[in-house]
């Protein structure tokens, strides 16, 4: 009976911390074609369109956006984070990636791609937060807040560098 007690008192916490779960979504469509924005999405690739992206690649090496990648960001700063590809399915228009920041914050992105015409891409991206420890939630929160405007600044980022590969390719 008395161990019984003790279980619960340690379960309890951990009942009361999965209520830390926040949601947020964004769309945007983008003027590129599908076969071109669609790989973009991968971490590796990122790098053409966000230049202050730098993942450090675990496996595989030399790194490739695969599923089953592994990455790490921002190692020993306030945004450290380990990485893991789950999805890179372009085919089917689904990528995904759940990484641990600060081994405080587990976070799961989930970004759908569909074709829009012969010339465009329609993207949404859903953030899923989860508290690990309850001094995670203000920062959790921040980090909503932060995500908030992404769908312009990633639309805005990816269309030039497809405009800058192009005109360079010419």
């Amino acid at each position: 009976m008395h161990h019984g007690m003790a279980i619960a008192a340690i379960l309890l916490p951990a009942a009361a911390m999965a209520q830390v779960h926040q949601r947020t979504e964004f769309r945007f469509t983008l003027d590129v074609e599908y076969r071109t924005a669609a790989p973009l999405f991968g971490a590796w690739a990122e790098r053409q369109w966000a230049p202050d992206w730098k993942p450090e690649f675990v496996y595989p090496v030399p790194p490739n956006d695969e599923e089953g990648a592994v990455f790490r960001v921002g190692a020993g700063s306030a945004h450290d984070a380990v990485w893991m590809l789950t999805v890179f399915d372009l085919a089917g228009g689904h990528v995904q990636y759940a990484l641990v920041l600060n081994q405080a914050i587990f976070t799961r992105i989930d970004i759908r791609l569909a074709r829009n015409g012969a010339q465009k891409t329609d993207v949404t991206v859903a953030y899923e937060w989860t508290a690990l420890q309850p001094e995670a939630e203000p920062h959790l929160k921040s980090l909503m807040k932060s995500h908030a405007g992404q769908g312009a600044e990633w639309k805005t980022a990816i269309e030039a560098a497809v405009r800058k590969t192009r005109e360079g390719a010419k």
